[in-house]
């Protein structure tokens, strides 16, 4: 009698509320209290890659004759609970509310300053 073998399961879409291009801060982890800009969002895993958090070294070896070997450092994900938007102009970590015009088109605020973001 064969094994049965594990049904796979379907890949859920996580909606964020961080998008790419914010500026977030990190609220745990080895890098607390850093900032910086969101470069890539990956939301069926539910984590960020932010430029300059969470940086790995990487070895990489000589793939052609004569190249020499180099370490690589690069970022890393990061979860996206451990990051919270950033407010540039009052320097202040936010949550986000989603606010609904009159026109019917949602807006993401800053509950904090009331800053609106693009």
């Amino acid at each position: 009698m064969a094994a049965a073998t594990p049904k796979a399961k379907p890949q859920v879409r996580i909606k964020m509320r961080i998008k790419t291009g914010d500026t977030v801060q990190v609220i745990s982890g080895k890098d607390k209290g850093k900032t910086g800009e969101v470069l890539r969002t990956l939301p069926y895993e539910n984590r960020v890659m932010v430029q300059g958090i969470n940086l790995r070294t990487r070895h990489v070896k000589p793939t052609q004759e004569g190249e020499t070997g180099r370490i690589v450092t690069e970022e890393a994900s990061i979860h996206a609970s451990n990051v919270m938007l950033y407010s540039t102009t009052k320097n202040v970590a936010s949550r986000v509310a989603i606010v609904v015009e009159k026109d019917g088109t949602k807006q993401r605020r800053l509950k904090k300053t009331g800053e609106i973001l693009a």
